[in-house]
C-alpha cells in the first residue's frame, strides 16, 4: 500500500499515540519524550507522520517558534524494519511543502551516531557544533538545510574583483592550524594588493570536509573561520545532476580513473560553483587538476591553482579600468603611453602632410606636457604590436580626442567600431556631453565608421552629441536640443510614438539616449552564465576570450526557433538565469541593440555567425527545435550595466509600476514593457 503522510492534529488521538510507541522503541538515540511533547507538537502543527496499511512507520516531530523563522527538528524517526525506502527524504520534503515561508531547517545529532551521511543524503549541510548536557560531555553536530529563501546578505554586491570558491585545501592553507606542504602558494592570495581585488567563497562540501575532522581543535578552528567567507547555497537537486554529469566525463575523459570518493568530493566542488554562479575553483588537489577541461567543458568552472589566481588577478585589475572597450578578457591590453616612446610609435601609425614622421610623434611628446592632462593610450595585441592609439581630455562637457590612429591589423575595421564607442561611454562615464575627435588625420577605418555612430563634421573635425537621456521623446529633445543649439546647427524634432526604425537609428547617433514613448520595441533575454562570461565576460573569465569576439560590437545568441513576438530593430535586456537556489546570481546585467532575427538550419547559421557568437556547431544544433530549426538574435552594442539588477529589484520594479509581469516569464525570451525598460535600465546605471 502507498504510503501517506498526515500532518496531525490533537483530535488524531490514535495517530499520536502510534508515535509515541514508534518514539519510545528508540529512545536510546532520539532521547525520551513524553505524551504531552507529542501531543504540543501536534497543537502546533509540528507532528508529520508517514502512514502505510494505518500504522505509523515513521515521523517527524518539530518546533515552529514564533520569534524565529527557522524550524527546529526534534525528531526524525523511521522503523528500523522500513528504513531504506526513502521514508526520512518524505517527512522531510513534507515539512519543506508545508512550511515553505520558513527559511530553513536546523536539526542536532549526536557526533559518535555516525549518521553524517544520513543527514547529507538529505540535503543537510553541517553547521557548527555545540557539547551536549548528558554526563559524558558528548559533542552535538548542527545540521541545516536551506529552504532557498534570500536573507539579508543574498543581494549584497562583491567590491572584489573576482570571486573564487576554494576547496578544502586551499582553506586548511588559509585558515587552518597546521602547516601543510606547499601552503605558501594558497598564502600568496591574501597578499595585502590583492585584499580588496579577491573574495573568498565556500560551497557546501568544504563545510561537509571541515566536519569529518577528527582533531576537534582543528575543526572548531576551521568552522569558526568560515564567517570570513562568502557562503554559496546551490540548489540541491542541481548540484546532484551536474555531480553526475561530471562524474561521468571524468571518467571516459580519463582511462582508468575510477569513481571514489576523492572523484565525486572534487566533482562536487565543481558542481557547486557551477550551480551557484561562479566560474573559478582554486585548489592544489592533483586529481582535480587533471580534469580541468571537464571542468570546463561540462559546467564551465575553471579549476586554476592559487597561483594563477594570483599571476591573473592584477590583469584583471588593469583591464577592469578599461572595460567601456570591452577589451576584458582578450589578448588586447591597453595602457599609457611611456614619456619617450613617442618615435617608436611612428613606423605603427599612418600619417600625411605637415603630420608626417617627427611631427606627429612631437606633436604625441606635446601632448605630455603644458596644463592640460591628456591621456595617452596605447592598444597592444596578445603580441605586444601596437594597434590603435588614441588621447583624450575633458575640456568642460566635451570629450576632446586629438589623437585616433588604427594600425594594419586583420582587425582594424572592428578595432575602429569599438573605439568609437569606447569613446562615448567613456565621455558618458566623464559627465561629457559631445565628443570632439579634433585629430587633422584619423585613420580612414575610424573615419569612414564614424558616420554610422552619428558623427557629423563640424568646424572640419568630426563630433558626436551624447544624450544622457532614457525618457520620452521630449525629454530626449530637450537635451539634444539645447546642445545642437550650442553648436550652432539644426537640431532634429522628435515625435511620440516615432517608428522603431526612427529610433534605433537616432539612439545609436545619439547613444546612450532612449526614446521610451516610441514604436521600439523592448525585450527580456534570458542567457545562461557560461554564456554571459563568453559573450560579455560577465562574470569575469581567468582566461583570454577570442579577440574577435571580445572586441566585438556585435555578437549573436541562438536559440530556440519559437517566435515570441520579435521584431527587429528592439532593444534587449539581458538577464543571467541560472543561480543558487536563493537566486543569487539571478539578476539583468546590461542591454543591447537588437538588429536581426534569423531563423534558418544550424548548418545555415552557424556558417554565417560563427565569428559572432560562442556557441560550436554542435551546440547550435542543440538549439535547434524539433522543427530541425533555430533562431540567432544578432545583437550590438551591449552596454554592462555597472549595477547589475538583481531578481528580486526586477520584480520590485515591475510590481511597484503596476506592471503585469512576474519571474515566470523569465523562462524565455519575452516582450516587456517601455515602463518596465526604462526603470531597470535606470536602476542599472543608479550611482545612489
Amino acid at each position: 500500500m502507498a504510503i501517506k503522510l498526515v500532518s496531525v492534529s490533537p483530535a488524531q488521538e490514535e495517530l499520536i499515540v502510534k508515535a509515541i510507541a514508534l518514539g519510545d522503541r528508540y529512545t536510546k538515540t532520539l532521547g525520551l519524550l513524553t505524551p504531552p511533547a507529542y501531543e504540543k507538537a501536534a497543537e502546533d502543527g509540528g507532528l508529520l507522520v508517514a502512514v502505510e496499511a494505518g500504522e505509523v512507520i515513521g515521523y517527524a516531530l518539530f518546533g515552529l517558534p514564533k520569534r524565529s523563522a527557522r524550524i527546529r527538528l526534534a525528531h526524525l524517526c523511521v522503523a528500523e524494519e522500513e528504513r531504506g525506502r526513502g521514508i526520512a527524504g518524505r517527512l522531510v520534503e513534507g515539512i519543506k511543502e508545508r512550511y515553505p515561508q520558513r527559511l530553513g531547517i536546523k536539526a542536532k545529532c549526536r557526533r559518535d551516531y555516525d549518521l553524517s551521511g544520513m543527514w547529507r543524503s538529505l540535503g543537510f549541510v553541517p553547521d557548527g557544533e555545540v557539547r551536549g548536557r548528558g554526563r559524558d560531555g558528548e559533542i552535538l553536530d548542527g545540521w541545516w538545510l536551506d529552504l532557498g529563501h534570500p536573507d539579508l546578505f543574498t543581494e549584497m554586491e562583491s567590491d572584489a574583483l573576482l570571486v573564487v570558491t576554494v576547496d578544502h585545501g586551499v582553506f586548511a592553507d588559509l585558515r587552518g592550524l597546521t602547516d601543510t606542504t606547499g601552503a605558501e602558494e594558497s598564502r600568496a592570495l591574501e597578499a595585502g594588493w590583492m585584499a580588496d581585488l579577491v573574495e573568498f567563497a565556500y560551497t557546501p562540501q568544504l563545510v561537509h570536509q571541515i566536519r569529518d575532522l577528527t582533531d576537534t581543535a582543528e575543526r572548531q578552528h576551521q568552522q569558526a573561520a568560515l564567517t570570513g567567507l562568502h557562503k554559496l547555497s546551490p540548489g540541491s537537486a542541481a548540484v546532484e545532476e551536474r555531480t553526475r554529469e561530471l562524474v561521468q566525463a571524468a571518467t571516459q575523459a580519463v582511462p582508468g580513473l575510477a569513481a571514489d570518493p576523492a572523484l565525486l568530493r572534487g566533482m562536487r566542488y565543481v558542481a557547486e560553483t557551477s550551480c551557484a554562479g561562479l566560474q573559478v575553483l582554486a585548489t592544489r588537489d592533483p586529481l582535480l587538476s587533471r580534469l580541468t577541461d571537464v571542468a570546463w567543458e561540462v559546467a564551465r568552472v575553471r579549476v586554476v591553482s592559487p597561483s594563477t589566481v594570483t599571476l591573473h588577478v592584477d590583469e584583471l585589475r588593469q583591464a577592469q579600468v578599461y572595460r567601456p572597450a570591452d577589451l576584458m578578457g582578450t589578448e588586447f591590453r591597453s595602457a599609457e603611453v611611456a614619456p619617450g616612446a613617442e618615435d617608436e610609435l611612428v613606423a605603427f601609425f599612418e600619417q600625411s602632410g605637415a603630420d608626417d614622421g617627427s611631427a606627429f610623434s612631437e606633436r604625441l611628446r606635446s601632448l605630455n606636457e603644458g596644463g592640460i592632462a591628456w591621456r595617452r593610450e596605447l592598444l597592444r595585441d596578445g603580441q605586444g604590436r601596437p594597434v590603435a592609439l588614441y588621447a583624450w581630455s575633458l575640456d568642460g562637457r566635451t570629450l576632446v580626442v586629438p589623437v585616433l590612429r588604427t594600425a594594419g591589423h586583420p582587425l582594424e575595421e572592428t578595432l575602429a567600431r569599438q573605439l568609437l564607442f569606447l569613446l562615448k561611454r567613456l565621455g558618458r562615464d566623464c559627465g561629457a556631453e559631445i565628443v570632439r575627435i579634433s585629430d587633422p588625420h584619423p585613420s580612414e577605418a575610424a573615419r569612414s565608421a564614424a558616420g554610422d555612430d552619428g558623427f557629423f563634421e563640424h568646424n572640419g573635425q568630426l563630433v558626436a552629441l551624447l544624450v544622457n537621456v532614457c525618457g520620452t521623446a521630449a525629454e530626449v529633445e530637450v537635451v539634444a536640443g539645447g546642445l545642437a543649439r550650442e553648436l550652432a546647427v539644426d537640431a532634429t524634432v522628435l515625435d511620440v510614438g516615432m517608428p522603431a526604425e526612427v529610433t534605433a537609428v537616432l539612439e545609436r547617433a545619439w547613444w546612450p539616449a532612449k526614446v521610451i514613448d516610441s514604436e521600439l520595441p523592448s525585450f527580456m533575454v534570458p542567457i545562461k552564465p557560461r554564456w554571459s562570461t563568453e559573450l560579455f565576460n560577465v562574470p569575469a573569465m581567468l582566461i583570454a576570450r577570442s579577440d574577435a569576439l571580445g572586441i566585438s560590437r556585435e555578437h549573436v545568441y541562438y536559440r530556440s526557433s519559437q517566435r515570441r513576438g520579435e521584431s527587429v530593430p528592439a532593444r534587449l535586456l539581458w538577464y543571467v538565469s541560472d543561480g543558487n537556489s536563493t537566486g543569487e546570481g539571478q539578476r539583468v546585467v546590461g542591454s543591447s541593440r537588437l538588429d536581426e532575427v534569423l531563423i534558418d538550419t544550424p548548418d545555415v547559421l552557424f556558417s554565417k555567425f560563427e565569428h559572432l557568437g560562442v556557441y560550436g556547431r554542435a551546440e547550435v544544433e542543440r538549439a535547434a527545435d524539433a522543427s530541425g530549426h533555430a533562431m540567432a538574435l544578432r545583437f550590438s552594442d551591449t552596454e554592462i550595466f555597472p549595477k547589475p539588477v538583481t531578481l528580486r529589484r526586477l520584480t520590485s520594479l515591475a510590481r511597484g509600476r503596476g506592471l503585469t509581469w512576474s519571474p515566470g516569464s523569465l523562462i524565455s525570451l519575452s516582450k516587456i514593457s517601455s515602463e518596465l525598460f526604462q526603470a531597470v535600465y535606470q536602476e542599472g546605471h543608479r550611482t545612489t
